[in-house]
């Protein structure tokens, strides 16, 4: 496991919801491409944030 990967399974993917990153990531590997697909697959959003910080981590992830 390199040490990126290492990094998403600590780091928050959304915080509201207690997501970690990898679980982000794993949607998109799986071909999840729009922050709906992401959190229909991964229950981030919706938390106290309203997804302002989770929706902004998808865009930026998706757009690499």
């Amino acid at each position: 496991m390199t040490e990126e990967e290492l990094l998403a399974r600590v780091k928050p993917g959304c915080i509201c919801k207690g997501i970690k990153l990898y679980r982000i990531l794993e949607a998109i590997e799986a071909g999840a491409d729009s922050y709906e697909e992401i959190a229909g697959i991964t229950g981030i959003g919706g938390g106290s944030c309203k997804s302002r910080r989770c929706r902004e981590k998808v865009a930026n992830l998706l757009k690499k």
